[in-house]
């Protein structure tokens, strides 16, 4: 909440929005969650807590202006999920992991280096014939624990992947709705980036937009990919994009019959 400014907020203040998560929270026996709003004109949300105690779902107020009320419902259906599947919780997990194989690379080099540098003047002589030795046994451990952690962190960003498309489909179960989901879905496409929210934050939202170069280090599948597995899979129905409206070509002077 301090990173991103959203602040708690009551039915009175928006029963429009709390009633939509209120009733997906009664169809499924849940503990309703707090509902919080960001004021920007991006269109994102995200869910967010460890325990029931203090699951919380934050949407911006350019979603709440922008979506209709089934998409609405769609997209806070999604971040239901992702508290119905604890994957807040995974993701601390995987970050922890990600910590250990840092902490362990960190570990070993130092061990490595402060072992290649000791033994004192009595050992100075065989210290320079074993010398050159020591240093290819650095440089190998040293690539081996990088190859590790950077296998951490893809792993973690595909597991993240992974999650977006089970809320996704977590989310038409809970609806009945893969078309609503699909048009909010393209509705965010696009106007999803909150530049205040800090990197950390961002990996919760729905849509966290990234670079094709660096796709494998991408927290979110692409939109399309996303709407291509709602259609496929939950028989959703992609709307095809409204033709521009033709209008008359007419050369300078020229009037039409009724002038």
């Amino acid at each position: 909440d301090a990173a991103t400014g959203a602040r708690k907020i009551e039915r009175i203040a928006e029963p429009k929005l709390y009633n939509l998560l209120e009733n997906l929270c009664i169809s499924r026996g849940l503990t309703m969650p707090a509902l919080r709003i960001m004021e920007t004109d991006a269109l994102n949300a995200f869910a967010t807590g460890l325990h029931k105690g203090n699951y919380s779902i934050t949407v911006t107020r350019g979603l709440m202006n922008t979506l209709n009320d089934e998409e609405l419902e769609a997209v806070l259906a999604h971040e239901l999920t992702h508290i119905r599947n604890a994957d807040v919780r995974l993701l601390i997990i995987a970050v922890i992991f990600v910590g250990i194989f840092s902490f362990v690379g960190e570990m070993t080099f130092r061990s490595l280096r402060f072992g290649a540098m000791g033994g004192g003047s009595s050992r100075r002589s065989s210290s320079r014939d074993s010398g050159g030795g020591a240093i290819i046994a650095i440089v190998a451990a040293l690539v081996i624990v990088a190859i590790a952690y950077a296998l951490a962190i893809v792993i973690r960003f595909a597991l993240s992947r992974r999650r977006e498309y089970l809320a996704d489909a977590g989310a038409v179960e809970l609806t009945k709705n893969p078309d609503a989901m699909i048009t909010a879905l393209q509705k965010i496409s696009g106007n999803s980036v909150v530049e205040s929210a800090p990197s950390e934050v961002r990996e919760m939202f729905i849509e966290n937009p990234h670079s094709d170069f660096a796709s494998l280090f991408a927290t979110h599948p692409p939109i399309a990919k996303r709407i291509e597995a709602l259609a496929k899979f939950a028989g959703g129905r992609v709307p095809m994009p409204e033709a521009p409206v033709q209008q008359a070509q007419r050369g300078p002077g020229k009037r039409g019959p009724w002038g």
